[in-house]
């Protein structure tokens, strides 16, 4: 049986978020002592890693856990303790599994603000860079695609010395926020056979029961 491929909807940010990113005041693009192309390329050139995270969604709700991802397109978060939450990206579509609600929600990777994160070559240029901003000792870079993803927008808090990316914001559509803060992190690692991995089949039969 076919299933759809659905349009990202405002709670999966509430799934991979921790404290929201004020941005509010961002000095002018060409101003910026560190520019973006040098924070792309050196994103970019780290093809795999991982670590520690801890997430906090719009209402201050924390989770932690481990996260993988490796270029082009592949991410994964375990999330420990109960909740039987587990995200993963495959270079296609975003799967959100929840083991203890039985539920699992299939999403186009390429609309959501993730994309712009796990592409082979990051491009911080163009229309979709909105803002960057240096406080001297960390970077935010502020991207938005409305075509890809309508008003939906991310933001990636870089180290201002190592270039090393600390944390990303996702704002959803309603303005909603949550941030992912990352730590214990290991570059250039050799990821688990299976990690990113869709059960396409599980997914279809979770939502082709009847309710």
């Amino acid at each position: 049986m076919a299933y759809r491929i659905k349009k990202l909807p405002g709670f999966l940010f509430a799934a991979v978020g921790a404290a929201a990113v004020n941005i509010a005041s961002t000095i002018a693009i060409s101003a910026a002592p560190v520019d973006a192309k040098t924070i792309a390329d050196h994103f970019s050139s780290v093809k795999s890693m991982s670590g520690d995270f801890v997430q906090s969604g719009p209402k201050a709700e924390r989770k932690h856990g481990r996260f993988f991802l490796q270029r082009p397109g592949k991410i994964r978060f375990n999330y420990a303790g109960q909740s039987g939450i587990s995200v993963i990206a495959d270079g296609k579509s975003l799967v959100v599994y929840n083991r203890k609600l039985k539920t699992s929600r299939l999403y186009a990777l390429s609309k959501t603000p993730l994309k712009l994160l796990l592409d082979n070559k990051v491009d911080f240029s163009g229309s979709r860079l909105k803002s960057i901003r240096d406080d001297g000792a960390q970077v935010t870079v502020k991207l938005a695609d409305r075509s890809a993803f309508g008003n939906s927008n991310i933001s990636m808090v870089f180290d201002r010395k190592s270039l090393d990316l600390r944390r990303w914001s996702l704002t959803d559509e309603k303005g909603l926020t949550t941030t992912v803060t990352i730590s214990n992190v290991k570059q250039g690692v050799r990821v688990p056979e299976g990690t990113f991995v869709i059960d396409y089949a599980a997914n279809r039969e979770f939502n082709t029961t009847t309710k």
